[in-house]
């Protein structure tokens, strides 16, 4: 346990890469997430390693609250959360995350976004005889 305010001290300076690394705004193939791609490849090699899932998978939709400044932060005024991330997540019929994917935005291929989400989030089972 700690104090609240010693734990929003630590909370406001936590950071997971070195902003002196920013990649080029102006490239074509900028990466939005850069600041948390390390963090989220951690979790999801994680999430893979200690769990094999069952043969009946999901991909779900979340909206994660936040009310900072992102660029890929969306509005969906039918949701409870209205403002938030999007983050779409391949799981297990017990509920247990196996792979996450943070929507940056629009896609700049020429299949919409849901659709290149499920692709990239199904290749990871893809040959082992799961149902989608």
């Amino acid at each position: 346990m700690m104090k609240r305010d010693r734990y929003l001290h630590i909370f406001r300076y936590l950071h997971f890469t070195d902003n002196r690394n920013e990649p080029d705004r102006t490239d074509e193939n900028f990466d939005r997430s850069w600041k948390i791609r390390d963090m989220s490849e951690i979790l999801n090699v994680t999430f893979s390693k200690f769990y094999n899932p069952s043969e009946n998978l999901a991909i779900d939709e979340v909206i994660v609250s936040f009310k900072g400044r992102v660029i890929f932060k969306q509005y969906i005024p039918e949701k409870r959360k209205r403002f938030g991330i999007k983050i779409f997540k391949l799981r297990d019929s017990t509920g247990y995350t196996y792979d996450i994917k943070v929507y940056l935005g629009k896609d700049r291929q020429r299949v919409s976004a849901t659709h290149a989400t499920v692709t990239e989030l199904k290749r990871k089972i893809e040959g082992r005889s799961h149902k989608l």
